[in-house]
């Protein structure tokens, strides 16, 4: 393995502690809050605890050790990463917005209902976009193909948006 390689993996396990930490502290947060608030029903912070240990911890944990199997980190990973830890956390805000909401017991309006959807809804789509793009990066590079180049991050840009604006065609 070359430098570049071993700070990659390096830096993939930093993010997977980072996201153990955080899921860790928001498990407590969820118990705490709720026992505090008098909760007993089912309410969206149970979800964010297992979002970020299994799309945060588990999924880096992966990334670093096929980016020390295949490599396949390349020019555009950084922007693919970008976009998949915005996707996880902007899905993370609206689980949290969602679920202090339940807990709090705030009957939300038929406009806020929808804005928090919205929210979880864009944060899944760039989570998707992210993942997919990493995963076609790493499939590219077990092939032996390295450097995939813009060419599939355009095609995964438009596939998403077509997706996206185009429901009924799926």
């Amino acid at each position: 393995m070359n430098k570049k390689e071993i700070l990659l993996a390096r830096h993939f396990a930093m993010l997977a502690m980072v996201y153990a930490v955080i899921a860790m502290a928001l498990g407590v947060f969820y118990r705490e809050f709720t026992k505090f608030s008098g909760f007993a029903g089912r309410t969206s912070l149970s979800f964010l605890h297992t979002h970020y240990f299994a799309l945060g911890m588990v999924f880096f944990l992966i990334l670093m050790l096929l980016e020390k199997t295949f490599a396949f980190s390349s020019r555009n990973s950084g922007k693919f990463l970008l976009v998949y830890q915005l996707g996880l956390n902007i899905t993370g805000l609206g689980f949290f917005l969602r679920g202090m909401s339940q807990v709090l017991g705030n009957e939300l309006s038929r406009g806020m209902d929808a804005s928090i959807s919205g929210i979880s809804g864009i944060g899944h789509i760039l989570l998707g976009i992210g993942m997919l793009s990493l995963l076609l990066q790493v499939r590219r590079a077990a092939d032996g193909r390295t450097e995939p180049g813009r060419r599939a991050a355009g095609l995964m840009f438009r596939s998403a948006l077509f997706l996206v604006w185009r429901p009924e065609a799926y």
